[in-house]
């Protein structure tokens, strides 16, 4: 039982008009809970609202870009005015804005940061203050990605920031692990092939191995249950174990000197084939 996903109960979330952030408003507002939803897009905040169940709990949406810190600060205001009290904070918002060269346009790799983890950092740095005076059990929830973690080729900007989201999650649920009598609650939220609106702008309909957004929200749901910090998602394509062996495989690049992502490195081919099939 996760005590803060019950009725009566207030969830903030940024990113919150499509994809995985509305799912999972789906999911709170099914619960009974009061829902925030927060997005930079005022259409798709519309189109969310209409979309989205009666429920039993008070519904509201805010125009808000994460990678402005005023606005976050106005979203937390706003929570606070409107609902007393949050109990779930899900820093959902991100963006995949090209894939330029790590030394090409520069003004993609700033908004990419910009979005992905300065929005996450922006969120905490508002909401955190005023969730450690709460009386009962709240949680944070972030959003990173498996790009963050075994960085593949290509998309080298949203592979930083997302890289940057494991490291700052990490250091917050320690941070607040060190206070005593702390009721925050930190997880990571690691969503596999998702077919979400990020991805159908590029393929029109959903290849059988994208798992639904709600199908990442009941994995979610299930591992909060168990009290998991990483909740690290499979898809139709990719089982547990192909993780944990693709992590493996990038972690001991450093213990093995081995060349920087060596998964993809000629000389390594057939040694990582080896590794996956083991």
């Amino acid at each position: 039982m996760i005590p803060w996903l019950a009725a009566g109960k207030t969830a903030v979330v940024t990113g919150g008009a499509n994809g995985i952030g509305l799912a999972t408003a789906r999911r709170f507002r099914q619960a009974g809970m009061n829902v925030l939803i927060a997005d930079r897009d005022e259409a798709a905040l519309q189109s969310a609202a209409a979309a989205l169940p009666d429920g039993t709990g008070a519904f509201a949406t805010l125009r808000c870009d994460v990678s402005d810190p005023e606005q976050v600060e106005e979203l937390r205001t706003t929570a606070y005015d409107r609902f007393g009290a949050v109990h779930c904070l899900m820093n959902n918002a991100g963006a995949a804005l090209g894939r330029p060269e790590p030394w090409e346009d520069l003004s993609v790799w700033r908004r990419q940061i910009d979005v992905n983890l300065w929005g996450i950092i922006h969120g905490c740095h508002a909401f955190v203050p005023s969730l450690l005076e709460a009386d009962e059990r709240v949680a944070i929830i972030n959003t990173g990605s498996k790009q963050g973690i075994t960085n593949p080729p290509g998309g080298y900007a949203y592979n930083l920031s997302k890289a940057g989201v494991l490291a700052y999650t990490q250091s917050l649920a320690h941070a607040l692990r060190q206070r005593s009598d702390c009721l925050v609650s930190v997880h990571l939220l690691v969503p596999g092939f998702t077919y979400s609106n990020m991805i159908a702008r590029f393929i029109p309909e959903k290849p059988p191995g994208a798992w639904t957004p709600g199908q990442v929200v009941d994995h979610m749901v299930e591992s909060l249950e168990r009290g998991d910090f990483h909740i690290l998602c499979p898809d139709g394509d990719t089982p547990p174990e192909l993780d944990h062996r693709r992590i493996q495989w990038n972690a001991d690049d450093i213990i093995k000197n081995r060349p920087a992502l060596s998964r993809w490195h000629p000389d390594f081919a057939a040694e990582y084939e080896a590794f996956i099939n083991g």
